[in-house]
């Protein structure tokens, strides 16, 4: 089963530094395909640079293609479908890589999450499913 991730997920696994690093990199091995929207990817690079440097994020670019991540090219209803989570949760810390998380997750029929953002992720009801199943358990 495919699942998708988000950013604090994909950093966690990165760097070693991370407290939900081991955590994270047990979900990762028991994972097939784990899709990651351009949005995270973009945040997940610039998080990397901020934190470890660019030679770490140089690697993660460079060596992506052996990983488990499969870059989603967001679509126009992706877009169009993520603001209309950001309105809806608009009282919430859900921002535009969460609702893209959220949108393309819809749209490929994913009910399992890969994030170390329990609380977003909790309080959103997705249209294809009651609610998400968040991965690793017990991470705030």
């Amino acid at each position: 089963m495919a699942t998708i991730a988000d950013t604090g997920f994909v950093v966690a696994v990165a760097l070693i530094t991370e407290d939900a690093h081991q955590a994270c990199v047990a979900v990762y091995k028991r994972q097939g395909i784990i899709y990651l929207p351009q949005t995270t990817l973009a945040e997940v690079m610039y998080l990397l640079t901020r934190e470890a440097g660019n030679t770490v994020a140089a690697h993660f670019i460079l060596t992506l293609s052996a990983t488990k991540y499969r870059i989603e090219p967001l679509l126009n209803e992706d877009i169009q479908r993520s603001g209309e989570i950001v309105q809806q949760y608009a009282d919430s810390r859900v921002d535009f890589v969460d609702a893209t998380v959220i949108a393309v997750a819809e749209r490929r029929n994913i009910t399992e999450v890969l994030t170390l953002d329990n609380r977003d992720f909790r309080i959103v009801r997705p249209k294809h499913c009651k609610y998400f199943t968040i991965l690793p358990e017990n991470q705030s």
